[in-house]
């Protein structure tokens, strides 16, 4: 079962922060990314956490 993260992501398209629910990934450097979708313009938003 994979991680989840909420909290807050910046959206890029909407150039504002939005609060969002999302998964946890580690990339191939070995740093945790939380991944989710803006709930208003459905853009990818991503947020480094740190190193797994």
């Amino acid at each position: 079962m994979a991680e989840s993260w909420s909290g807050e992501f910046y959206c890029v398209k909407c150039k504002e922060k939005r609060e969002a629910e999302g998964h946890i990934e580690v990339n191939e450097k070995g740093t945790k990314m939380a991944k989710a979708v803006c709930p208003v313009c459905g853009t990818k938003l991503n947020r480094i956490l740190g190193r797994a």
